[in-house]
């Protein structure tokens, strides 16, 4: 096996080690198997040198060792990235992992967090404020790497995407400067890592809005899949026209086993799964219409927020395969629901699913070149994910969930979401960020002409 260490001589490597306070774990150490293990277990990489960073300085070392001795370079924050981009064959990856932090400023409800925490880990903080920043479904996401790719979660339609509530951020870049961003500081840079993910730099501390959020009411409503077009056609009439406090992401599924009820296991299902921010009797009056379509089983009820964070963090560990696949859609027509009944009905395994998470209410107002996330016309952000922890099921998952986008294709808005991407190629980078495609280059060419920061949806300078 080719590592780092065979390429550089020792007496580098040492130096390098002498200039962090974190550990340098390399392939001899007995942790590096460990360590080179990502959230998706379909990944399997063998990095010549972890930086295991645990703060700036350590981050500004590694930047430089990398630019100076011409190494691949991987920045890894949580380690969720489905098509492995937070790890690299042969070269250095930067571990954001020792860099947490969660504090909040009750002046004015803004939060600072870290380069390397979890969103588990700040919604824990926030949640003693009664306050929550909008941020994904699975609380065992990486802050960074959510954030810098946009951030669709169970608040965005009340409270607009993470990258929307982003005010600022601390930034080691290609040339191992450090530089703070925001609306009046390097104006671009804070432009373009609102979506632009970590094309330009890597991230050491975030500050953003918070807001007043103590619990939610929410849960699933589950439908026989034989009803998926009849649900789709009725959601996508209802959610659009539905108040800003009201989020609920349509998805087809198989219910695995518990918590659920016995009768539902192993069962294909058509679901909604609701989270709202207003009040109970509110919330009954608006849903009764998705209760009069007679769901099998509704399990919805007032819950703090982080636990609708938290609610599938069970089903989903680490180092399971994944394989996503994601497109943007602007309308769940007849074609497109048919084609949700046809593959809803052939899941291949009981993790696998299908998700299209709403991008109207507040996310869905910003212009669509305030941020580089180009697509806030579009009406869902789609994403199908083969998932299963048996590799030998990996050929299988990936077929379904390529078959299946190939499928829905011809009938999307375009580009895709980036944090729901695998390794997919240039072509499908431009279109995820379609006209602010050119506007990202020429910043990309003014922070890192060399293109240092690849291992990622990469936008060549």
């Amino acid at each position: 096996m080719k590592t780092l260490i065979k390429n550089l001589d020792s007496s580098i490597i040492e130096t390098f080690s002498s200039q962090l306070r974190g550990e340098l774990i390399k392939p001899t150490d007995t942790s590096y198997n460990e360590t080179r293990k990502v959230y998706n277990g379909m990944i399997d990489k063998h990095p010549g040198l972890f930086a295991m960073c645990v703060d700036v300085a350590d981050v500004i070392a590694a930047v430089n060792f990398a630019r100076e001795n011409n190494l691949l370079l991987a920045v890894r924050g949580g380690g969720h990235n489905g098509g492995g981009l937070g790890i690299c064959d042969d070269g250095l990856v930067i571990d954001l992992s020792g860099i947490k932090f969660v504090r909040v400023n009750t002046l004015d409800n803004t939060v600072r967090v870290g380069g390397g925490n979890l969103w588990g880990e700040v919604d824990h903080v926030t949640h003693a404020f009664g306050l929550a920043v909008p941020a994904g479904i699975i609380s065992t996401t990486g802050v960074g790497g959510l954030t810098l790719g946009g951030g669709v979660g169970h608040l965005s339609r009340k409270y607009g995407l993470t990258i929307d509530n982003l005010l600022e951020a601390d930034m080691v870049l290609a040339n191992g400067s450090f530089v703070t961003v925001n609306a009046d500081q390097n104006k671009d840079l804070f432009w373009a890592i609102r979506g632009g993910g970590g094309n330009f730099g890597i991230v050491t501390s975030f500050k953003f809005q918070a807001h007043e959020v103590k619990t939610v009411i929410g849960g699933p409503t589950l439908w026989p899949i034989e009803k998926t077009e009849e649900i789709m056609e009725w959601y996508h009439n209802f959610i659009n026209n539905a108040p800003d406090e009201l989020n609920g992401f349509i998805a087809t599924m198989i219910i695995p086993g518990a918590p659920f009820p016995e009768f539902l296991h192993g069962n294909q299902y058509c679901g909604i799964v609701w989270c709202y921010t207003g009040s109970q009797e509110e919330f009954d009056r608006l849903i009764k219409p998705a209760m009069d379509l007679a769901p099998v089983f509704q399990h919805v009820g007032e819950m703090p927020y982080p636990s609708i964070q938290s609610m599938f963090d069970g089903l989903f560990p680490p180092g399971m395969q994944w394989y996503w696949r994601a497109d943007f859609f602007n309308e769940l027509g007849p074609e497109v629901s048919a084609r949700h009944l046809k593959f809803g009905s052939n899941i291949p395994t009981p993790l696998s699913t299908m998700h299209l998470y709403p991008i109207s209410g507040a996310a869905g107002r910003i212009a669509k070149d305030a941020t580089p996330w180009a697509y806030r016309h579009a009406k869902y952000a789609g994403v199908i994910v083969g998932v299963d922890p048996d590799p030998t099921n990996a050929e299988k998952i990936t077929k379904w969930c390529k078959d299946y986008w190939g499928a829905l294709h011809q009938y999307s808005a375009g580009g895709a979401y980036v944090n729901m991407m695998m390794d997919e190629g240039e072509d499908r980078v431009k279109a995820s960020y379609k006209h602010n495609y050119d506007r990202l280059v020429k910043i990309k060419k003014s922070y890192d002409s060399k293109n240092l920061f690849r291992v990622n949806q990469n936008i060549q300078p």
